[in-house]
């Protein structure tokens, strides 16, 4: 039996509390507005949200206060619009209105094998976790997560590769993947409420079919804007739930490492999770739990110049291993020679001896993001590609899981 606070119109009201009661379910709340219902659930301390999809009763105030109580939130959708509005605010749990009560029931009734407290130590996270960062100015991040996700699978591991850029999300552009409902932001907003079960990761996650090797992927955000939606404890329980269902999770961050609160203010770096709301809060966390940071550079004056300025800010969050990886080494950008001039620039200058080094091929790339694909698939033979290849075969430690070749569904890796 579970505690309903509700907003939602007259006529569909009736109905659903109607059923609700005769399910043994009792209703905390009966609200009339979003900021009634946002009043009730600041006094909450357990329960479900049951709240219209129409943009007038759902918004993005009612959902955060719903992840601040850990109230777990299900829209109901009287229409496709409706739908859409709910799924762009990251919320994945919504039932059709003409489903009537029995669509939540089977929502409520799902949620089990949860990944929080009891469950989550039961299924250790197990996953090999690689970051991967770069500086301010567009090095290649993406594109090189994005690779090492293909690379991974076509070896044959179970790999989620996930979008945790919170200033220009652009994986699901660049893999042809529906957007309009940010999987990660899901994820999160689920973890937080102790609702991210197998079941539901499977659901938020999309995937990437490939002859040559499928894996998942939760897309990031729509808007950068909406950033204050994930927390530190959010992002973690989405990271240990990932980690728990996959041989490899490769997570895309911005580039800013600062860590500076909503008003602009240093954070003490001993400071709470829970007093911390910072911009760059998904970066700082996703490169602080990786077994493995690929630190991405770019073969240019500029490039390399901005990665030497940078990379310290790195070495001062990560805790796992650095793989550097210098990006589009060409000589028309610095010179004949490009690898030795590399190489010879980050030992000088940044103290650094043992580089990945990426030829350019625009060529590869170019064809790869015309057709929504990954360059592992498009162009095989790309000495672009051999290089990456190469890296994902050194990146996992000895010990990891062996590849299997099924990498379909996120619920399959676990039996």
């Amino acid at each position: 039996m579970v505690g309903l606070h509700v907003l939602l119109t007259h006529d569909a009201a009736q109905l659903f509390l109607t059923e609700a009661q005769r399910h043994g379910h009792s209703v905390v709340a009966r609200c009339e507005t979003p900021d009634a219902l946002v009043q009730t659930l600041r006094e909450a301390s357990e329960g479900v949200a049951l709240v219209g999809a129409a943009p007038a009763l759902l918004t993005s105030a009612v959902l955060s206060e719903a992840d601040a109580a850990g109230i777990r939130l299900i829209a109901v959708a009287a229409s496709s619009a409706e739908r859409q509005h709910a799924a762009s605010l990251g919320l994945r749990e919504i039932v059709e209105a003409g489903a009537g009560w029995g669509g939540v029931e089977k929502l409520l009734e799902s949620a089990t094998a949860r990944l929080g407290g009891d469950a989550a130590s039961a299924r250790p996270a197990t996953g090999y976790l690689v970051a991967v960062w770069g500086p301010a100015g567009a090095p290649g991040r993406s594109t090189v997560a994005i690779t090492l996700a293909a690379e991974f699978a076509a070896i044959g591991h179970r790999v989620i590769l996930v979008d945790a850029d919170t200033h220009a999300a652009a994986i699901a552009p660049a893999l042809g993947l529906a957007d309009e409902a940010p999987g990660f932001a899901a994820a999160c907003r689920l973890a937080s409420a102790d609702s991210l079960t197998l079941a539901e990761l499977d659901r938020v996650a999309q995937t990437y079919s490939s002859s040559c090797g499928s894996f998942r992927v939760l897309t990031g955000l729509p808007r950068a804007s909406r950033w204050q939606e994930l927390g530190e404890t959010a992002i973690s329980g989405t990271l240990a739930a990932c980690r728990a269902v996959a041989d490899v999770v490769v997570v895309d961050v911005a580039s800013s490492l600062e860590n500076h609160d909503v008003r602009g203010d240093s954070v003490p770096r001993d400071a709470p999770p829970s007093n911390v709301v910072t911009r760059n809060i998904a970066a700082r966390t996703v490169v602080a739990a990786a077994d493995r940071v690929v630190s991405v550079g770019s073969a240019d004056p500029v490039g390399l110049s901005r990665f030497l300025r940078a990379h310290p800010d790195l070495l001062e969050v990560a805790t796992g291993e650095i793989t550097v990886l210098v990006n589009r080494v060409r000589t028309s950008a610095i010179g004949l020679g490009p690898r030795q001039q590399v190489v010879h620039a980050l030992a000088r200058f940044g103290g650094i001896r043992d580089a990945a080094l990426v030829p350019d091929d625009r060529a590869a790339f170019d064809a790869a993001v015309l057709s929504g694909r990954t360059v592992t698939e498009v162009m095989p033979r790309s000495p672009a590609r051999a290089a990456f290849s190469e890296l994902a075969a050194t990146l996992m430690p000895p010990g990891a899981p062996a590849p299997r070749r099924h990498t379909r569904g996120l619920s399959r890796a676990t039996r």
